[in-house]
Parts: C-alpha cells; sequence; structure tokens
C-alpha cells in the first residue's frame, strides 16, 4: 500500500548536501522529512498506521524488527514524546539512512538503530543486541511478497525487501516476541491475504490478538491488516471493523486523514 497520500510527497532530492542517489520524502503533512533510495524498497503509507497502532506511551521502551530508513519509528517517535525506540536493519545502506534521518527530524536521543540481521535478536551471545524481554512493545512491517509468488525486482536491494519467504516470517515474529518483557504487546501490519499464515505464527506465542483490516474503499476487500498481541496472554482473537481509507470522491476518510497528516492514533485495541 505504497500509494501517494497526505503522509508522502517525494520530491528528488536537489540539495548539494543530498546525493542524486536519494529523494527527501515528506511525512505527515511534511513535519517529518525523510532520506530514501530514488530507487529500491521505499516506505509508504503502511509504515504510518503501523506507527499509529502501537499502544505505547513516554518513557515505553519499543523494539522495531526491520527499520529501513527509519519513517515507523519516526512516526511513532513523532507521536509519543520521550519513547525510546531500538531498530535492528540488516542492510547496511539502509541502517546508516535510519541514523541520519533520526537526526534531521531532532529524534537521534530516542531512537537507535543496530545495524545487524534480525536473527541476531534470537541468540543471547551477541554483544551488540538488546537483552530479551526488554521491551514493553515490539513492531514490524516484513516485506510481503513471498519467494515464487512475484516478479523479482531488478533493485537488488528492493528485491530483498520484497522476497520474502514464510520463515523469514516466523523469525521475524520470533525475534519480536523474544525480545518483549511479558505482556508485552508485538504489532505487525501484512497483506491481508496472509492472514492465516500471521495468525498461525501468532498463536502459541501471544493471546489477545486483534486483527484490525485496512480497506481500500467500501465494498472492497480488505488488502492489509494490522495484527496485534499480548505476550503470554491467553484471551481469544477478536476481529475488529478496521478502517475504510478513501470515500466514494476517491479522498482518504477523516479518520486516515488525521493519522497521515497528524500523526493521530490509531488504537486498535
Amino acid at each position: 500500500m505504497q500509494e501517494p497520500s497526505p503522509a508522502h510527497a517525494s520530491s528528488p532530492a536537489s540539495s548539494g548536501a543530498i546525493p542524486p542517489t536519494l529523494t527527501e520524502d515528506g511525512f505527515l503533512n511534511g513535519r517529518l522529512r525523510i532520506l530514501q533510495p530514488e530507487k529500491g524498497y521505499r516506505a509508504g503509507i503502511d509504515a504510518v498506521f503501523l506507527a499509529a497502532s502501537v499502544p505505547c506511551a513516554p518513557g515505553d521502551k519499543v523494539f522495531e524488527a526491520g527499520m529501513g530508513t527509519g519513517v515507523a519509528a519516526l512516526c511513532l517517535a513523532h507521536r509519543v514524546p520521550g519513547v525510546q525506540i531500538t531498530g535492528v536493519e540488516v542492510a547496511a545502506r539502509y541502517a546508516m539512512l535510519a541514523e541520519e534521518n533520526a537526526r534531521r527530524n531532532e529524534c537521534g536521543a530516542g531512537v537507535k538503530v543496530i545495524h545487524a540481521d534480525i536473527k541476531d535478536a534470537l541468540r543471547r551471545d551477541v554483544a551488540h543486541m538488546p537483552a530479551a524481554g526488554s521491551f514493553a512493545h515490539a513492531f514490524a512491517n516484513p516485506p510481503y511478497f513471498e519467494d515464487g509468488r512475484s516478479t523479482p525486482s531488478p533493485v537488488a536491494l528492493k528485491a530483498g525487501a520484497h522476497n520474502f519467504s514464510p520463515e523469514d516470517l516466523d523469525l521475524w515474529i520470533k525475534a519480536m516476541h523474544a525480545m518483549l518483557e511479558s505482556k508485552g504487546t508485538a504489532t505487525l501490519i501484512y497483506r491481508a491475504e496472509a492472514l492465516s499464515k500471521v495468525l498461525s505464527l501468532f498463536e502459541g506465542r501471544f493471546g489477545d490478538i486483534v486483527i484490525a483490516p485496512l480497506f481500500p474503499r467500501h465494498g472492497l476487500a480488505a488488502t492489509r491488516i494490522i495484527v496485534q498481541g499480548v505476550k503470554g496472554s491467553r484471551a481469544p482473537v477478536q476481529l475488529l471493523p478496521g478502517l475504510v481509507l478513501h470515500g466514494d470522491d476517491g479522498k482518504f476518510s477523516s479518520v486516515a486523514e488525521a493519522v497521515l497528516r497528524e500523526g493521530a492514533a490509531w488504537p486498535v485495541r
């Protein structure tokens, strides 16, 4: 769901300080200015809605699996002052951009970027990874095309981000579970057609699971889902009404506008 929106306006980077291979993109109606590769994986409104749904409070410690250029983390930091976010990103270029974007948006003190493979979060002998069980919340916007089900991108970084197997998704969810303290929440945005796969990986690790669909318009099937669970809970699954993004006139709904323009919360519990 990487469509143009009030949250995300791209323009070629023209400043001498910004390489021509990058663009400077505005999120939250320009409140955040984000450097992203001109070619390759680029964050869109999925990251903004994910950040809006994380139920954290000032001072909470939050873990992000697969940080990319830091869009979701910075949207969350903008909404919740004082939150402490640690993100893991395997691609060196994206990790460097996430650090730079945190500095450019004056969030450097609250956002820490670790350049590492997410599987290292499951190891206890890696010094640069945070301790297991040390976060109140975890979130992720995993790549959403599975190997063999889409045409690989000719851009290596984008292909790596989008070619994502069920085993990789399992690894990301395991890592979030490992990083969370008891009763911590894990929040994931993913493609709606993979709901059964996501639920199978959440169940047994998380309870009190809520499913919030994102519908493009009234009468159309959901294209994305936000799934959120609580570590150690045994409460049942709930399916929420979700959010319709666009009205019949093609404009964003008032709730979507509040999230995308103002950085408002979209609570799912």
